[in-house]
């Protein structure tokens, strides 16, 4: 065995363990916390209509980013999801950038979670703090390093109790829907105000980082790809079948919320499920979705972690990132990726600023999906023989309109918090220095297509090994 293959012998995770039910949940997983809360305040920010038609368009840019990803995620069924597109795409240094942005967000969510999974624990049982914490990143983390299967089934039974929450919210809901609560905020003298948009234009661009968090993360389900049963197949069908799942699931939060609960107080409700049933007299299903909440933010955190933990692997595999990361144990998990991330988002966590770290991570997250949508188009352009099991629907004009509108929910958190903005761009410049000063000097291989061929053949002699 050569070293390169000793190498990466030493860094492979388990592969057949998820087919693609198991990857749609996981893709429902990352995103389903965000439906309890978070996207509600973008109606403060603009009005019911105004919020709508951020949510729109944001279900209209993943829609189109996930059909492109699922192409690519067929295509290079790797473990680092949007980094390795985009690395088959725009070499080594567009590899590590969007990474990064990817990184970033990855890191800093979980740390917010917790932080409101915090504040969910005080609410149910009355303590709060840095221990609640610490448990929560231990317990989980712990679940994880037992292996991949084990981690997803867990993850699954967490998510069906939340989905479970949401439906049952929906069906109280509907019978107490009244139309004229979606337009109870009152007009302001802002650009283009109306009943349908209160704050006017302005308030549409700020709420765009709030629609996304209906969908946020579900970009994430590629960087299973390694696990998968059966990866052109599997992932594709995970990815695109979370979307269409997710996009229901937003819409009866949505509509049915503030219709039956008002905007205005939905607007600046830290529970607007919950509170939305207080408004039907159901108190004791609203201490139940109260209680199911909680589920869904756990559901969220942990299957981010996975996804965090996959993503550092694959960069430190490749010598992006301290190869050290990458080893995997004798279940094939990578322990240390799961560890040392854990222990920076438990650090950022004790800042007690969720909603800081949380628009952050929109700011990562955008401009991760500004280079996904890139790579498509580079792809399609630069390899047009790369086999593609699945394709696409639109082609380039579909991860144009991703690209497009990624840019522009970009400029939507600078609206909403510049800080946000000023704060992620400084640690995009700290991370870039790291790259061009230290390791662009120290990859493993030249090349994705090298690493590929490396990793099949350290695999094919683990499998003549054994």
């Amino acid at each position: 065995m050569s070293d390169n293959q000793e190498y990466l012998a030493k860094r492979q995770l388990k592969g057949g363990t998820a087919g693609w039910i198991l990857l749609a949940g996981l893709g429902v997983s990352y995103v389903i916390s965000g439906d309890f809360a978070g996207w509600n305040f973008g109606i403060a920010e603009a009005g019911w209509g105004g919020f709508a038609i951020a949510a729109i368009l944001m279900a209209v840019m993943y829609l189109t980013l996930v059909l492109s990803l699922a192409e690519m995620s067929a295509a290079i069924p790797a473990a680092g999801g949007g980094y390795s597109f985009a690395r088959q795409a725009m070499g080594p240094a567009g590899g590590y950038l969007t990474g990064l942005a990817v990184l970033i967000e990855y890191a800093l969510a979980p740390a917010a979670i917790v932080i409101f999974i915090g504040s969910a624990v005080q609410e149910l049982l009355g303590f709060n703090g840095p221990w609640v914490y610490a448990v929560f990143y231990l317990v989980f983390v712990g679940i994880h390093l037992a292996g991949v299967g084990e981690a997803l089934k867990v993850m699954m039974v967490i998510s069906g109790l939340a989905v479970l929450a949401i439906i049952a919210t929906a069906v109280v809901l509907v019978a107490n829907f009244d139309a004229s609560n979606l337009y109870d905020v009152a007009v302001t003298d802002a650009a283009g105000a109306s009943e349908f948009l209160p704050l006017g234009w302005y308030g549409v661009w700020a709420a765009l980082p709030f629609a996304m968090w209906l969908f946020l993360a579900v970009e994430g389900v590629p960087l299973a790809a390694e696990e998968a049963k059966n990866p052109a197949k599997d992932v594709p069908k995970g990815i695109i079948g979370a979307m269409i799942f997710l996009l229901f699931t937003a819409l009866m939060v949505v509509v049915l919320v503030p219709g039956v609960g008002g905007a205005a107080a939905m607007g600046a409700s830290a529970v607007p499920l919950v509170d939305a049933l207080k408004v039907t007299g159901n108190e004791s299903l609203a201490t139940i979705v109260n209680i199911l909440g909680l589920a869904g933010l756990v559901a969220s955190f942990f299957s981010i972690i996975y996804g965090y933990s996959r993503l550092v692997f694959a960069l430190s595999r490749a010598g992006y990132l301290p190869r050290a990361l990458s080893i995997t144990t004798s279940r094939k998990v990578p322990a240390r990726a799961l560890i040392v991330p854990a222990i920076f988002g438990f650090v950022a966590s004790l800042s007690g600023e969720g909603d800081l770290m949380l628009a952050m991570a929109v700011v990562g997250a955008t401009v991760s999906y500004a280079l996904m949508a890139l790579s498509h188009i580079l792809l399609r352009i630069k390899q047009p023989e790369l086999a593609r099991p699945y394709k696409t629907p639109g082609g380039v004009f579909t991860s144009g309109i991703a690209l497009l509108l990624s840019l522009i929910a970009l400029t939507g958190v600078y609206a909403f918090d510049p800080r946000a903005f000023l704060f992620t761009m400084g640690l995009f410049v700290i991370g870039a220095a790291y790259y061009f000063g230290y390791s662009s000097k120290r990859l493993v291989a030249k090349n994705a297509d090298e690493e590929f061929a490396m990793l099949a053949a350290a695999e094919s002699d683990l499998t003549l090994a054994n």
